[in-house]
């Protein structure tokens, strides 16, 4: 298999996704932060001096998704038809699972969103909660569904 955001003579270029068939398309991407017990009870509790800390990274998260194609240079601007960002408190982490969910319908996929909805979502907990805990870790961002297009379903 080639990779396909490279030329014949190895240079960089945007996919020419033009005779691509239009089709709806969806992806889904997870990850996860963690951190010290004491930071997640804080979070749980609704105790963080920024304030809510899932809301305003859910809310980070969809726009992350909308602002992929200015963050990826070489990804498509695409017609984002839905985003959704599900953060949840594990305590047996302890921490925050991110799962997002992004819908189109176009020429090319949305796994690029979806992982970006959820890196920028665990970057905003990590901002939010900087203050009591330096040391959380963000990991495990991977592409769990894409669906749609020429090459089918993929599930982690």
């Amino acid at each position: 298999m080639s990779l396909t955001h490279f030329d014949t003579k190895g240079d960089a270029h945007m996919v020419d996704v033009s005779d691509k068939a239009v089709t709806s398309r969806i992806a889904t991407a997870e990850g996860h932060i963690t951190m010290a017990p004491e930071t997640f009870e804080i979070i749980l509790e609704g105790r963080a001096k920024k304030g809510d800390v899932l809301a305003v990274a859910r809310l980070a998260g969809i726009m992350g998704a909308k602002k992929t194609p200015d963050l990826i240079p070489l990804c498509h601007p695409l017609p984002v038809t839905k985003v959704a960002v599900e953060l949840t408190l594990d305590p047996d982490l302890p921490g925050v699972r991110i799962e997002a969910t992004v819908k189109t319908t176009g020429q090319t996929g949305v796994e690029m969103e979806a992982l970006t909805a959820v890196s920028t979502a665990a970057l905003t907990v990590y901002d939010m909660a900087k203050a009591a805990d330096k040391a959380m870790q963000i990991g495990g961002i991977r592409v769990t569904l894409k669906d749609g297009g020429k090459s089918g379903r993929y599930e982690a």
